[in-house]
């Protein structure tokens, strides 16, 4: 739900939550004001357009603070003449927070909480869920620790396995402290025999 007030001669569309400048207003800080000035209210596909204004539509709003806007520069400068004025000026504003957009009996901020209570309603289902999911992993371990443990004293030691050979094209060349396999006697060396002289 929205709505377009008017206040300081200008118009601003605001929802629950909007924070806007508007002209100053004779508000202190923290006071909660209501906004008389609706000039229109939707709510989805309905709509309550005021002539000028709507009659049952209300905005309610928090002074957030009174403070200045930024500076405008107006510079004034006619060539030929030596005339050159600067002046610099600060609007004070007043700072909203709109908390609630009304039309006759709806509310946005009550919508808006009950969504919210929804949504926590929702975040909540999950996080139970999240939990008991983490107590039934946490027992499948305990329970896989104790079995494992139980194997582990049943069992008797045993010696480690033997390593698997590396694969590799490069194979070990046999020590000559070991006989090869098959008991077969390592070939000589081919030597080159001297050649004849004629």
């Amino acid at each position: 739900m929205y709505a377009v007030i008017e206040t300081g001669g200008k118009q601003y569309r605001v929802e629950v939550g909007t924070e806007l400048a508007v002209e100053l207003l004779d508000v202190e800080p923290g006071q909660e004001i209501t906004i008389e000035r609706v000039l229109l209210v939707a709510d989805g596909d309905e709509a309550a357009i005021g002539r000028p204004t709507v009659a049952d539509g209300a905005v309610s709003a928090i002074v957030l603070r009174n403070d200045r806007a930024d500076k405008v520069v107006a510079f004034k400068y006619k060539p030929k003449a030596r005339r050159r004025v600067k002046k610099g000026h600060r609007q004070e504003q007043t700072v909203l927070r709109i908390t609630d957009v009304r039309l006759g009996s709806k509310s946005a901020a009550a919508a808006a909480e009950a969504a919210a209570e929804v949504a926590k309603t929702e975040r909540e289902r999950l996080e139970e869920a999240a939990a008991r999911q983490a107590a039934a992993d946490a027992a499948l371990a305990a329970k896989l620790a104790e079995m494992a443990a139980e194997k582990a004293a049943g069992a008797p030691a045993t010696a480690e396995p033997a390593k698997k050979p590396a694969r590799g094209r490069a194979k070990a060349a046999p020590s000559a402290e070991t006989e090869p396999a098959g008991g077969a006697a390592p070939a000589a060396k081919r030597t080159r025999a001297p050649k004849k002289e004629d």
